[in-house]
């Protein structure tokens, strides 16, 4: 049972540049004929990743390789003598194990009789209960199902998903770990990933030894933000069963599987040892899972000619086989191989379909970055929040990239604000919530301060940097660390054989009687053993959900798991949203504070009337400028932007007046109506949002002579040169027109839900009819 020291194999890169460096094309260097429109694609950050031809000598095909064997199966007098093509006598290790205990033969005589298109059409139609399917494909052997599943179209896969998954509630795993081990931050983060929703949280190591105190500050940290987070910590087998005998940690699910035979002895493995490790794990209490996937075998050029789908059902086969409960896949660190050939992304999801079919717990990895293409790594990820799986993420990098000692999963801390915003577009529960940044402070204070005071009264360590740790976005914020004492409060932990009651009695004695309680509550609820039932998690009130007590129940429209009022809420209170009220709030401050820097700004003097003078021109404001909008949507004060144009009529040697138009919201209209008061016919428009334009008496409302359409991007200099392209037409010139700025910003994206709050406050301003009042320019002289 030689596993990595992570319990799973971590493949990285070599061709990434170093952090925070300029992407460089992993193809060949172009030519220097090349056009500039195709040296700006190759500089795209999707090019650094690897695309094969697809090879299958090497494994390198998705799914229906030319050496996929044909479904079939022959049961001689109850017992398997011929499974897909090979014979009884030529069986290998996995085929054995799947033959003797992976098979229901009651109904496999049924299932394997079916047609590929018609089991295919059963596990995507709603009407056909899921039950049925589970019972079905207990029958079919892996080529049966891994051909099944390639007849799946993408929209067909998320629909299956739906339906199959095991636990009608969807839900997430972290990874929590530092490049330091640190105790402090660790505990911070935990607590930080279980507020954020997490279930379930990850740890490891890039030090063997230190993994007891990784476990134990995984556990304070969690316990503080929430009650009934698993914990895992993925190490040597061994090691990690014996901190889940010691109730440290809670489940485990780094017991790898292989589809053929040679990858499997050599790991020093067979599926008798898998056996009897998940029987190991669950007879002692602990929640377990496989880990498998696409990709692995070909890693270690022990692929056999055969697809990334047909291999992975013959781990899963096994999986269910040697009585694990679930089954970690979906690539995990052969995602990016996956993802290298034809349909890779629908083979990952159809991995994850299989496990749900055989009636296992998906964890739906996206848990190894497998793309560095933001696009594709969202192509990735989408379709199994949408449809929902047991666990979306079979970790979720809640650290920072450069901290996950997994290697970067495929989202990670930089992206937790946009997988909440992904929930609230969609509508969906992907296990996650919104937490206050004033909470999330305090949470990660109070973790890192007890991880410290319990490391201290157990005579561990004597760790001081709470307040570092509490504010780190991740280790490099630490600074120096005193790693050794690291390793000293790892081993004390191991030789002393400290437990969860330690832990627990170390809160109650260190000040945390609720956190204490928390803990102890925690471990009498895994000792009734309930949280081993398929696809378990523990909610907030310690109540378990799993396939027993939260079956997933969907059946077409109408059914199935859907968010509860209160759940809804919570995944649409992002913390960005903002309203009207918050809004005119802020509107009312920036003009509380131009008005107390110049009083009397620009204040109504009364009626406006057109101007004799052939170098007047008029700058028409829209109705709630100065009044209830005073900052622009570049951020300038209305009193800056005003002053600008004025002095660049000034520096043309025109004259201004300023009119408020409130009948009217639209900018067309206002520079049109300012442009017939003014004495030389050119006015200029002002909305309170910051568009602008040039207009004049003679011209239809919409034909302006310039617009500054883009307002988050006008800068001063441009409104000041905006008024000097007025006079210039005023006096007759024809000017070089004004122009929007470059911009490759989401313009649309970030102001306009700016824009409808305060076009609101512009439109409660309005009064239909209502004459022209010229404003106040004092101040401004």
């Amino acid at each position: 049972m030689n596993e990595p020291p992570t319990g799973r194999a971590r493949f990285m890169d070599a061709r990434l540049p170093p952090e925070g460096g300029t992407p460089r094309s992993s193809l060949r260097t172009p030519p220097q004929e090349t056009i500039g429109r195709v040296r700006f694609m190759d500089a795209q950050r999707v090019n650094l990743d690897g695309f094969a031809a697809p090879d299958p000598r090497l494994g390198l095909i998705a799914m229906s390789a030319p050496g996929d064997p044909a479904p079939s199966l022959v049961i001689t007098e109850g017992r398997v003598t011929e499974l897909d093509g090979r014979a009884e006598a030529d069986f290998d290790s996995i085929d054995e194990f799947i033959a003797r205990h992976g098979l229901d033969l009651a109904a496999a005589g049924e299932a394997m009789a079916l047609d590929d298109i018609a089991l295919a059409r059963l596990m995507v139609d709603p009407f056909t209960p899921r039950a049925e399917v589970i019972r079905l494909t207990a029958g079919v052997t892996p080529a049966k199902l891994a051909r099944v599943l390639a007849l799946l179209a993408p929209a067909e896969l998320t629909m299956a998903m739906t339906k199959l998954r095991a636990r009608r509630t969807p839900s997430n795993q972290a990874h929590v770990t530092n490049r330091l081990d640190d105790p402090l931050l660790l505990a911070a983060d935990a607590a930080t990933a279980a507020a954020f929703g997490f279930r379930e949280v990850e740890t490891t190591v890039p030090v063997l030894a230190d993994a007891p105190s990784n476990a134990v500050a995984c556990l304070i940290g969690a316990t503080v933000a929430s009650p009934g987070v698993l914990i895992q910590c993925s190490v040597e087998e061994a090691a990690e069963l014996e901190l889940g005998m010691r109730g440290l940690t809670s489940y485990a699910e780094t017991v790898s599987l292989y589809g053929t035979e040679q990858v499997f002895t050599d790991g020093d493995d067979t599926p008798w040892s898998k056996a009897f490790l998940a029987s190991a794990y669950a007879s002692r209490g602990m929640k377990m899972r496989v880990s498998s996937g696409a990709g692995a075998e070909v890693l270690m050029a022990g692929a056999e000619g055969k697809s990334m789908l047909y291999l992975e059902s013959r781990c899963v086969a096994l999986a269910r086989a040697i009585g694990a409960q679930g089954v970690q896949n979906g690539g995990i660190d052969g995602a990016s191989v996956a993802a290298s050939v034809p349909s890779g992304l629908r083979e990952l999801m159809a991995e994850n379909v299989m496990v749900m079919a055989r009636g296992l717990e998906s964890c739906s990895g996206n848990d190894a970055l497998m793309s560095e293409s933001d696009m594709r790594r969202t192509s990735r990820t989408l379709p199994i929040v949408l449809a929902g799986s047991d666990f979306v993420f079979s970790g979720f990098g809640s650290i920072q990239r450069y901290d996950n000692m997994f290697g970067p999963s495929n989202f990670n801390a930089e992206d937790i604000d946009d997988f909440l915003a992904m929930q609230r577009d969609w509508g969906i529960d992907g296990g996650l919530r919104t937490v206050s940044p004033a909470r999330l402070a305090e949470l990660r204070r109070e973790a890192a301060q007890a991880c410290a005071d319990v490391y201290r009264y157990l005579g561990l360590a004597d760790f001081t940097h709470v307040d570092l740790a509490a504010d780190a976005a991740g280790s490099k914020d630490l600074g120096e660390v005193d790693t050794l004492a690291i390793l000293g409060a790892a081993q004390a932990i191991a030789q002393r054989g400290l437990t969860a009651v330690d832990i627990v009695a170390a809160l109650d004695e260190c000040g945390y009687p609720d956190y204490a309680e928390r803990s102890l509550a925690f471990v009498r609820a895994r000792l009734a053993g309930d949280y081993l039932q398929t696809s378990a998690i523990f909610d907030e009130q310690l109540n378990v959900l799993s396939l027993v007590t939260d079956p997933n129940d969907y059946a077409g429209p109408g059914t199935g798991y859907a968010p509860a009022p209160a759940r809804q809420a919570e995944i649409d209170a992002i913390r960005q949203v903002r309203g009207v009220e918050d809004l005119r709030a802020a509107q009312a401050r920036s003009g509380a504070r131009q008005r107390q820097a110049t009083p009397g700004l620009l204040a109504p003097l009364g009626p406006a009337g057109p101007g004799t003078d052939p170098r007047d021109v008029v700058i028409g404001v829209s109705p709630a400028l100065a009044l209830d909008v005073w900052e622009c949507l570049s951020g300038q004060p209305v009193r800056d932007v005003v002053a600008e144009i004025l002095a660049g009529l000034e520096e043309e040697g025109c004259t201004a007046r300023v009119v408020r138009f409130p009948a009217t919201v639209d900018l067309g209209q206002i520079g049109l109506l300012a442009a017939r008061l003014s004495g030389s016919g050119i006015g200029i428009g002002l909305q309170g949002k910051g568009t602008a334009l040039i207009h004049r008496r003679d011209l239809a409302p919409l034909a302006n002579l310039e617009l500054y359409s883009v307002a988050p991007s006008v800068t001063p200099q441009l409104y000041r040169l905006l008024g000097a392209n007025a006079a210039r037409h005023a006096k007759g010139a024809t000017p070089d027109p004004a122009r929007n700025p470059y911009s490759d910003e989401a313009i649309e994206a970030r102001y306009h839900t700016t824009v409808i709050a305060l076009m609101e406050l512009e439109r409660a301003r309005v009064l239909p009819g209502a004459a022209p009042v010229e404003l106040s320019l004092e101040g401004f002289r």
